[in-house]
């Protein structure tokens, strides 16, 4: 498998292993999930971002709850 030891040698090249071990991979997926946060508040696929759909969702939700309840 040439793409697995591809991927295990840019493992080992990321510094810190001894003192830090997996834990040396920590920042990489800070920035991921900040970058994953940036382009969900962001960028639009439609006419909507994910927040705008996350929105429009819990309102209907807690509209329907009201309803249920009269």
């Amino acid at each position: 498998m040439l793409g697995k030891h591809k991927i295990r040698k840019l493992l080992y090249m990321v510094p810190g292993k001894q003192r830090f071990g997996v834990y040396r991979f920590l920042p990489f997926f800070f920035i991921l999930g900040g970058a994953m946060e940036w382009f969900m508040i962001n960028i639009r696929l439609g006419q909507e971002t994910f927040y705008d759909v996350y929105r429009r969702k819990r309102s209907e939700r807690q509209h329907e709850q009201n309803l249920e309840r009269r």
